[in-house]
């Protein structure tokens, strides 16, 4: 059953990874695209820079991260000090994992409550961007579906965690 739900999770990260690459792919192409405009402006040949490329950068980059948030998590890519983790006993250093990997599941799921509020309050007002009117709302739920899977990722490490302390494979 682990083997299995292991499998599962680890899909639903590398798929999330793999949508948050694609879409940093698409602003580095605008972005290029948008530069390469701005720079035929003065030719006059009717190009010119993509109009609200700031306002997609951001909506993108929001997306992207949290779309390799879930994968991070999984393989425990995430920031740590490990300074005295050659001197500690290995129960206690199993213990500090499971103790940051719940802290983790906190973050993650008070991250994607207040990304969900935030967008009900953006679509309830009607908010859009500047430049291009992109709807800011739909930027709260690209960026909350990563944020969902960073939700189910945090919880599998738990497990994951929890199955290490207990001394079980895996």
């Amino acid at each position: 059953m682990y083997a299995h739900l292991s499998r599962i999770v680890e899909w639903i990260a590398i798929a999330l990874a793999l949508v948050g690459g694609a879409v940093l792919l698409v602003i580095v192409a605008l972005t290029s695209l948008s530069i390469i405009g701005r720079a035929l402006v003065p030719l006059d040949i009717g190009v010119g820079p993509i109009r609200g490329i700031y306002d997609m950068t951001e909506i993108g980059m929001a997306t992207a991260i949290f779309g390799f948030l879930p994968w991070a998590q999984f393989k425990e890519a995430h920031a740590r000090v490990d300074l005295l983790e050659p001197v500690m006993p290995r129960t206690l250093d199993r213990l500090l994992d499971l103790v940051f990997n719940i802290g983790m599941f906190v973050v993650a799921t008070i991250g994607t409550w207040r990304l969900y509020l935030g967008m009900l309050d953006k679509h309830a007002y009607g908010e859009t961007t500047l430049i291009a009117q992109i709807p800011v709302w739909q930027g709260y739920a690209a960026a909350m579906i990563g944020g969902a899977g960073f939700v189910i990722v945090s919880a599998f490490c738990i497990f994951r965690a929890t199955r290490r302390l207990a001394g079980l494979p895996v």
